[in-house]
């Protein structure tokens, strides 16, 4: 980023914060409970730039493959991105794993969404996220649908947009126990758009079977900004790599794992696109990055039953993928998260993890620090005190730091610990 361009973080942001776009949640009937948002649409005033990346689950969801095939993917983790106008989420039911049914059902739903946005379903995107295995009634939609975007034409000033923004964020969760949304905004001054301010906002669901290996669960993220969809593409798939792909609760990618981007422009009419290797695309991409992790961030707090936020970082490894392989296997080490929800500094737990990670490294070289407690240098304890561990323990994030000492590369993964109430939600999960 330019030393020009200073980023404002806004946590009450959604994609509603952004430009050219609109967003809400509404109770459509997928869920039983009248109180319980189940649908959100987020609906751009005009078509725009796409781009997505999707779950490498080869037991992939019927929405997954019907945008995939809107977004002109050309093969699982290929590039995926073109115009779009409305993006559509139900949860409750996943609509995964139901054949030529749930295939069917994608597709109604789009036109249906097509036709009462005035687009057609070929612009339209679509996402569930719930149960694996249960069909998709399109009878929500129908009535939900019209009765969106009828709330959407009503929204009376910038305050109620926004509000609607949020219930859209509350209508994707699942297991989540707080909705996960937020925007970014960065000046044009100094990068050539003097005078404008662009916005990123976005809003993700994501508490359980999060390992991803794309994205992470459901995400829509829209800015402003001006890109064109191979563009927009390229930061979204730079922007994932370092920031839903960093984060694990359990180990379990997903079926219906989606990140969509859209880019409208509006914060720039009729200026020219931002383009990789300039100032502006810099700053865009920053924004970006720092969105996507402040989700990621909040998708790992969140992690089911979780008590605490664990974030994993490694350093000194002797190559990106060693660093990666690394951070994930204690990351995802049932041992490791265990012991932090029992407040145990059990750094023998993390070594364990390291040596089977496939990393290169020689555990003669390996510093360990929890907590910034050194607990392990040149692969042997180090004394510390149990009792200033205990009480560090009591902070909302654990940090566990390691060097191999192999080479120059690093990386931070994000997790949570796993607690008695994890089983419970999910042995229940179905009920």
């Amino acid at each position: 980023m330019t030393d020009s361009v200073k980023l404002v973080f806004n946590p009450a942001g959604s994609p509603a914060s952004a430009r050219g776009f609109s967003a809400i949640g509404v109770h459509a009937g997928f869920r039983p409970d009248p109180e319980r948002l189940d649908m959100a649409l987020v609906v751009a005033d005009e078509p725009c730039a796409a781009a997505a990346t999707f779950t490498t689950n080869v037991f992939c969801a019927a929405p997954v493959r019907v945008s995939r095939e809107h977004l002109d993917e050309g093969a699982p983790g290929q590039p995926a991105y073109g115009c779009a106008r409305a993006v559509v989420i139900n949860s409750g039911i996943a609509n995964a794993a139901t054949g030529e049914r749930g295939l069917e059902a994608a597709r109604e739903t789009c036109e249906l969404v097509g036709e009462a946005v005035g687009c057609p379903a070929a612009e339209v995107l679509v996402a569930s996220t719930g149960v694996i295995g249960q069909h998709l009634r399109l009878e929500p939609f129908a009535t939900g649908v019209p009765a969106a975007l009828a709330a959407l034409a009503a929204a009376d000033g910038p305050e109620a947009r926004a509000d609607q923004g949020l219930a859209a964020a509350r209508a994707i969760m699942t297991t989540d126990t707080r909705p996960k949304h937020g925007a970014v905004a960065f000046s044009g001054d100094g990068i050539g758009y003097p005078g404008a301010t662009f916005t990123v906002g976005a809003m993700a669901k994501g508490a359980g079977m999060i390992m991803p290996n794309m994205a992470t669960m459901i995400a829509v993220i829209t800015t402003d900004a001006p890109l064109t969809p191979p563009d927009l593409s390229a930061a979204l798939t730079a922007s994932v790599n370092r920031s839903f792909n960093k984060v694990t609760v359990d180990s379990d990618t997903s079926t219906n794992d989606t990140c969509f981007a859209l880019a409208s422009g509006a914060a720039a009419p009729g200026g020219p696109t931002f383009t990789p290797g300039t100032p502006a695309f810099a700053a865009f991409q920053e924004a970006l990055d720092e969105l996507a992790c402040t989700l990621a961030r909040a998708m790992a707090a969140d992690g089911e039953g979780a008590t605490r936020l664990i974030t994993v970082t490694v350093r000194g490894a002797a190559t990106a993928d060693d660093a990666d392989a690394a951070a994930r296997t204690v990351a995802n080490s049932p041992l490791v998260k265990t012991a932090v929800y029992g407040h145990d500094a059990n750094w023998g737990r993390v070594a364990a993890a390291l040596g089977r990670s496939g990393a290169r490294f020689s555990q003669e070289d390996v510093d360990i620090d929890i907590l910034g407690l050194p607990v392990c240098r040149a692969g042997l304890v180090v004394d510390f005190d149990e009792d200033e561990a205990l009480r560090r323990f009591e902070e909302p994030e654990v940090a566990i730091e390691v060097d191999l000492h192999a080479g120059e590369e690093s990386t931070t993964m994000w997790t949570c610990d796993f607690s008695h109430e994890y089983v419970t939600i999910n042995g229940d999960y179905r009920s």
